[in-house]
């Protein structure tokens, strides 16, 4: 279910995506980020910026330039800290004087079993972690925020980051890294969480949705389709990985080389990162343990049925 690669628009073009929606891509394109960040802005007034992304100059004079005659940015929101994400956030509220809107730091909205894993020196993988970022205004679940002329619902969606949040507006959802079309989401431990990462999917699944607004990528047409891919998707490593780990004890390296066959090397690393997510998952529900202590390197063998 991987996209056609026809998502390709101009960096720092503010397009109109329906009435009162606007993107702005981020001039950052990597195998992680795809054409780059999506920064989207919302209003006709007073304006919401969602994601500013990363810490670019060029990016931050593109989001100044898309404000009209009559309008002005009033709230930054940032749905979590990785550094594709919330660096420039800090620049364009130092710009405009919009406070910055997120749900907390680092290391809000993180498992306990993912801080003992971050106690243990365990570092995540991935896009890289804005340790800086500390949000103005704290945002919480089920919280409305709302400016004239539009308001977005704070679901907290933890899996991808712990402090990832998706942003309902009416029946479109701005899902960031949640879920995306072009690729499904990465989960890196101890940032990374599969288990949250499940339970975000299944309560996003609940509610029927128009469109998702994504962090990299094109719009998401067919939410539900997607969400039942993702979920399905995930099912199936799960089920290859206790099928291997039924034949012999393994690494997560050794398990994501066996099972991630069609994986470009570039993104052999960011396959490891998820395998071992599963691995944690089925090690709290008792179907898989490490010998000796749980860590990224650890030999893991299949237990339970």
């Amino acid at each position: 279910m991987q996209a056609p690669d026809d998502f390709n628009p101009q960096p720092g073009a503010a397009t109109e995506l329906e009435p009162g929606l606007r993107r702005i891509l981020a001039p950052n394109p990597s195998p992680m980020t795809y054409r780059g960040t999506n920064t989207y802005l919302i209003g006709t007034g007073s304006l919401a910026v969602i994601d500013p992304g990363p810490e670019s100059a060029p990016h931050l004079e593109a989001i100044l330039a898309a404000v009209q005659p009559g309008q002005q940015i009033t709230h930054i929101i940032v749905t979590h800290s990785h550094l594709d994400h919330s660096p420039l956030a800090r620049g364009l509220s130092q710009a405009t004087g919009a406070p910055v809107h997120g749900y907390g730091g680092a290391g809000a909205g993180r498992s306990n079993v993912m801080a003992r894993l971050a106690a243990s020196g365990l570092a995540g993988g991935g896009e890289g972690i804005d340790t800086g970022f500390t949000p103005d205004i704290t945002v919480r679940d089920g919280e409305v925020i709302s400016a004239d002329g539009w308001e977005l619902e704070v679901i907290h969606t933890p899996g991808h980051l712990g402090n990832h949040i998706a942003l309902a507006w009416g029946d479109a959802c701005f899902t960031a890294d949640h879920v995306m079309g072009w690729a499904s989401s990465l989960v890196s431990p101890p940032d990374g969480d599969l288990t949250d990462f499940m339970a975000s999917c299944r309560r996003l699944r609940q509610r029927r949705w128009r469109v998702f607004h994504p962090g990299h990528g094109a719009p998401v047409t067919d939410p539900a389709g997607r969400l039942d891919w993702l979920i399905a998707h995930r099912v199936s490593r799960e089920a290859a990985i206790l099928q291997a780990l039924a034949q012999a004890p393994a690494t997560a390296r050794a398990l994501a080389e066996q099972i991630y066959t069609e994986t470009p090397p570039s993104l052999l690393n960011a396959a490891e990162r998820n395998v071992f997510a599963h691995l944690v998952d089925l090690s709290g529900r008792g179907l898989a343990a490490p010998q000796g202590t749980i860590s990224a390197a650890a030999v893991f063998e299949r237990r339970g049925g």
